[in-house]
């Protein structure tokens, strides 16, 4: 079976924690973990998130004054693929002994008149005070709001319209290679309409539609995408809050879910199963194995055969 895992952000900085390199490195021991189960028994593409570390590196290059601009979140988001695809291709290395991995730099193309550029809605990263004076001017399509966490930067998240190295990671696949790819929803590009030619676009596009994408063109069998909860929640953090255990596309998108968490997540699931047939599953990291074999997670399916 062929299968498309997203990791989230919390894969390598759990909640709270502090974005050193040791604390990264040691988290992913427990990716690795389980992830080398399902790909003993399975084809397999890892996505993952960069919240956390493409924060990092926008508010340091807002702050640096020997720069006259900062750089722009696609450099960002390619040197945030870089690192982490790193991580992920040493520690699976070792412990899938002979099996063949590669990490690759990975660039979605966006339009460049989607509204999402007029209507920034994605966070990065934490704002100090010192920077937020500045910050805005230097980069104008970054804004900088507060909420319940502090100040934080808000840019464009577009939709993702088509993934350049689709092809490769197909022909990667086909030679036997686990492929970690399209690394925080991938590089986020606009093309020439008449030449084709690609240009950075200063934006992050959502890692969980992208995988959905990815997922559809590889012509997966299973969307997995992990995070840190063991299920989808109706009510989530309150009183009435219950587990979502299985779900049609149309169930799923009836539970309304906040778009800076869940819901994302929810709309890449239920995009998957409508455009393929196959299935997705959305639950917890340490429960991967279990997900795939329909003991923990949510499951999502289709609520009618594709035609």
């Amino acid at each position: 079976m062929r299968i498309v895992i997203a990791l989230g952000g919390n894969a390598l900085l759990h909640r709270g924690e502090r974005p050193d390199a040791d604390v990264q490195k040691a988290n992913i021991d427990r990716v690795t973990t389980a992830i080398a189960a399902l790909a003993r028994e399975h084809e397999i593409v890892i996505t993952h998130g960069n919240g956390p570390q493409i924060g990092l590196l926008a508010v340091e290059s807002a702050a640096d004054p020997a720069l006259s601009a900062p750089y722009p979140l696609d450099l960002l988001g390619a040197q945030t693929q870089g690192m982490i695809g790193s991580l992920l291709v040493r520690t699976l290395h070792d412990v899938l002994p002979g099996r063949r991995i590669a990490a690759l730099v990975t660039h979605t193309v966006v339009r460049a008149d989607d509204p999402a550029f007029e209507r920034p809605t994605k966070f990065v990263g934490q704002v100090p005070p010192h920077t937020v004076a500045r910050a805005p001017a230097r980069r104008p399509s970054r804004r900088i709001i507060r909420d319940t966490t502090g100040r934080r930067g808000i840019v464009a998240s577009p939709a993702p319209e088509r993934i350049v190295e689709a092809g490769t990671i197909h022909d990667l696949l086909g030679a036997g290679t686990l492929v970690i790819c399209a690394g925080g929803g991938g590089v986020p590009v606009t093309a020439d309409p008449l030449t084709g030619a690609l240009s950075g676009a200063d934006a992050v596009v959502d890692k969980d539609l992208t995988a959905a994408l990815l997922a559809e063109d590889l012509k997966a069998d299973f969307l997995l995408i992990l995070t840190d909860v063991p299920n989808v929640y109706t009510d989530y953090g309150t009183p009435r809050q219950r587990p979502v255990l299985d779900a049609t596309p149309a169930e799923l998108r009836r539970g309304a879910f906040a778009e800076d968490s869940m819901g994302p997540k929810a709309e890449a699931a239920a995009r998957f199963v409508e455009r393929t047939g196959g299935i997705a599953a959305i639950g917890a990291l340490d429960a991967a194995y279990e997900i795939v074999h329909g003991r923990s997670g949510t499951l999502v399916r289709p609520g009618t055969p594709v035609v």
